[in-house]
């Protein structure tokens, strides 16, 4: 296949967002110094072709055939992008000059990085962190995910308290810069995801090969939320508890596995009822029919977590804490990452 080779690519996936590429995709153009600029489109209907066709020629198109999803829409995509490094930039992300130098230099620096995140600030409350990614992200010991700068729906403001270079546990996908041949040697995103907690998922899978995932606060860019599905759409809610369930069971040691699981499952019930009091009968349904899904396929994630379990011991994976975010946040009312 006849393609460019560049040494960083800013890829960003598109399906019927052409309002954010005409907010945004001046910004990425205008920023992102010698990367190569690709929009990957999953067969959108808005006239998002036609626009950059006519605006921006410069910028390399990927037309996939249908709407694959996040996951696979990506990994169709980088399969025809040459280059050494990979951002995966969300539509919805607004860019300063010079963003992709500091993050680019760090994993030059170490070839063990495999995966880096710059901090991830608000658009439209560019003094606060933004939830998806914040100062990087983290997990607890049931693998509900979460950030510097951000537990559950408490956001921190931006004092510089995360400008900083630091190991964490994943890597937000709104702004993921990862390189080419670990991202291609992994296999890619977890197809079966669609879309959510795919970036945490692919993270784990990189430590348990003994690679590590990255924060650079010397680099920051400020990011919408929601573009494509609204945290109040059911869709999410059921996107987020089926891949969180099959992201602990895919990756998680054999040792920890049943109690981690069962006290995961209860959580989500519990979760599913406050829904049901507070009037939100569509995401209580959306809780149930995730565990039903997952059930369902039980095959598939079983050869999945025997095909991507590390061989041998597991490694030491920075970014985890050994609690629980749930108990420290909705019982003991911790509300930052210092307070835990």
């Amino acid at each position: 296949m006849d393609f460019n080779s560049a040494h960083t690519a800013v890829v960003i996936l598109n399906w019927n967002g052409l309002p954010h590429l005409q907010q945004f995709l001046p910004s990425v153009v205008a920023n992102s110094g010698n990367a190569e600029i690709i929009v990957a489109d999953n067969a959108s209907t808005d006239g998002s072709i036609a626009f950059l066709q006519e605006h921006y020629p410069q910028v390399r198109l990927i037309l996939l055939s249908e709407n694959f999803g996040f996951c696979e829409g990506y990994n169709k995509a980088l399969q025809q992008v040459k280059a050494k490094y990979y951002v995966l930039l969300n539509s919805d992300v607004e860019v300063p000059l010079g963003w992709t130098e500091p993050v680019v230099q760090l994993m030059e620096q170490d070839p063990n990085i495999a995966v880096c995140q710059p901090k991830i600030l608000a658009q439209q409350h560019p003094s606060f962190f933004e939830y998806a990614g914040a100062g990087g992200g983290l997990l607890d010991a049931l693998a509900y995910p979460y950030c510097r700068g951000r537990l559950f729906e408490t956001l921190e403001e931006d004092k510089g308290q995360y400008d900083d270079v630091q190991e964490i546990f994943w890597a937000t996908g709104a702004c993921m810069f990862v390189r080419a041949d670990v991202y291609h040697m992994l296999g890619g995103l977890e197809p079966a995801f669609f879309a959510h907690m795919e970036e945490i998922d692919f993270c784990w899978r990189a430590k348990n090969a003994g690679y590590k995932v990255m924060y650079n606060g010397h680099s920051r860019v400020y990011h919408v939320g929601g573009g494509t599905l609204h945290k109040s759409n059911p869709r999410k809610t059921y996107l987020n508890f089926r891949n969180g369930l099959a992201l602990l069971y895919k990756n998680i040691p054999s040792q920890e596995l049943g109690a981690a699981l069962l006290i995961r499952v209860l959580l989500d019930w519990v979760a599913a009822f406050r829904m049901l009091l507070a009037g939100q009968k569509k995401d209580a349904k959306a809780v149930l029919d995730a565990h039903m899904d997952l059930l369902r396929n039980r095959k598939y994630w079983l050869r999945r977590r025997k095909e991507q379990q590390p061989k041998g011991n597991f490694p030491y994976l920075a970014g985890v804490y050994k609690g629980s975010i749930v108990w420290q946040y909705f019982i003991r009312q911790k509300r930052t990452v210092q307070d835990l």
